[in-house]
C-alpha cells in the first residue's frame, strides 16, 4: 500500500476492520454462493451523444460535512430521480465512519433502480474481493477501485472478481503517478477479459481532482491531466463538476462520464441539475468531436443494440472498449 495520503490510509484500515467483521459473520464461500445465484445486474450503457452522468447518493462528505440525514433521506426517490433525469448509473457510498453510508443504502437503491434498468455502483474503500461480492449480493452492477491504496496484486484480484460477477469497475486515480499505474492495469485487464466480458463488465478510467491532503477539490486538474488518461476505455471526471457549465467543460476535455455527488445532494432540484448537466455535457462532447478532440475516442468503439427497457436508457448502447 502506498504511504501517500493519510486519509486513504485511515480508510483502508477501517475497511480491513469491516472486512474482518463481515468474514466472522459469513464466510466468503457462502457469500459467493449467494452472488452466483442472482440474475445479472443491469448493464452500464452509454448514450451515443458521448456524455453520461454517474449520479451519487452521499449523505456526508469529509470535506463539506453533513449533506443529508440518513433518517430523513428518501433513498428510493432520490436514485429514481437521478435515473429518470438520464443518469447512466448511480454511485452509492457504503462507507460508514466518514460518509454515513451502509450496504443497506445500496440494497435500497438497487431495488428502486431495478425497474429502470440502471445499475448502482458501490463506492467504498475496497481492499478485498469479499467486498466486491458483498456489492453484488446487495444488487450492485459496479464497484469503485482506488489504485493508490492498493498493490497491483490487490487491484488484479478485485478486477478478476468483478469481471467474474459481471460488474463494471471504475478505476480511480488522483495524479499523474496513479495514471501511469492505471495504464498497466487497464492493459492487463483488457488482455485477461473476453470480448463478452468487456461489454458485460467494462472498465472505466476515473480521475478524482480532490487533493488528499486538504480534501479540497482542484477542478483544473481534470483538464490538465485529461491527456494522460487511457483512451481505450471511457474516462470519468470525478469531483469538481458542480454546474452544468462544468459538465460541458469536462466533456470538451475528453471525459465521457462525470461522477457528481455533493452538488446533487446539496441542490434543491437534483432531477433538474442532473438533466442540465447531461444536456451541457452532450453539447460539449459534440463540440469536441467536431473539433477533433479526444473526447470521441472513448465512445468510438461502443456498439450493441440500444436498450429501451427504462426511461433513462433509451438510445443507449452497451459499453465496449
Amino acid at each position: 500500500m502506498s504511504t501517500r495520503g493519510d486519509f486513504l490510509e485511515q480508510m483502508a484500515r477501517s475497511s480491513h476492520e469491516r472486512l474482518r467483521e463481515a468474514l466472522r459473520i459469513q464466510p466468503e464461500a457462502a457469500l459467493l454462493g449467494k452472488a452466483r445465484g442472482l440474475p445479472p445486474p443491469p448493464p452500464l450503457q452509454a448514450n451515443p451523444d458521448g456524455f453520461d452522468l454517474i449520479a451519487e447518493l452521499k449523505l456526508r462528505s469529509p470535506a463539506v460535512g453533513q449533506l443529508k440525514s440518513a433518517a430523513a433521506e428518501d433513498i428510493a426517490t432520490r436514485v429514481t430521480d437521478y435515473a429518470r433525469a438520464g443518469a447512466a448509473a448511480v454511485s452509492v457510498l457504503t462507507e460508514p465512519s466518514r460518509f454515513d453510508g451502509s450496504l443497506q443504502h445500496l440494497e435500497r437503491a438497487t431495488q428502486a433502480l431495478a425497474p429502470l434498468r440502471v445499475p448502482a455502483m458501490r463506492k467504498d474503500f475496497l481492499v478485498d474481493p469479499y467486498q466486491v461480492i458483498e456489492a453484488r449480493v446487495a444488487g450492485a452492477g459496479g464497484v469503485l477501485v482506488i489504485l493508490r491504496m492498493l498493490s497491483r496484486e490487490q487491484v488484479g484480484a478485485l478486477l478478476d472478481c468483478a469481471r467474474g460477477l459481471g460488474l463494471f469497475v471504475l478505476l480511480e486515480a488522483f495524479d499523474a503517478d496513479d495514471i501511469e499505474v492505471m495504464h498497466g492495469v487497464v492493459s492487463e485487464s483488457l488482455q485477461r477479459a473476453s470480448s463478452a466480458q468487456r461489454v458485460s463488465a467494462p472498465l472505466l478510467a476515473g480521475l478524482n481532482c480532490r487533493d488528499l491532503t486538504t480534501l479540497q477539490i482542484v477542478p483544473e486538474r481534470l483538464e490538465s491531466l485529461a491527456c494522460l488518461l487511457p483512451t481505450n476505455v471511457p474516462r470519468v471526471a470525478e469531483s469538481g463538476v458542480v454546474t452544468a457549465e462544468d459538465a460541458g467543460r469536462v466533456a470538451r476535455a475528453g471525459y465521457q462520464f462525470a461522477l457528481v455527488g455533493s452538488a446533487l445532494m446539496q441542490g434543491s432540484d437534483p432531477f433538474g441539475l442532473a438533466a442540465a448537466m447531461l444536456e451541457a455535457g452532450r453539447r460539449g462532447a459534440t463540440a469536441a468531436a467536431r473539433g477533433g478532440s479526444a473526447a470521441a475516442s472513448g465512445h468510438a468503439a461502443m456498439s450493441g443494440p440500444a436498450s429501451t427497457s427504462g426511461p433513462a436508457s433509451r438510445g443507449r448502447t452497451a459499453l465496449k472498449p
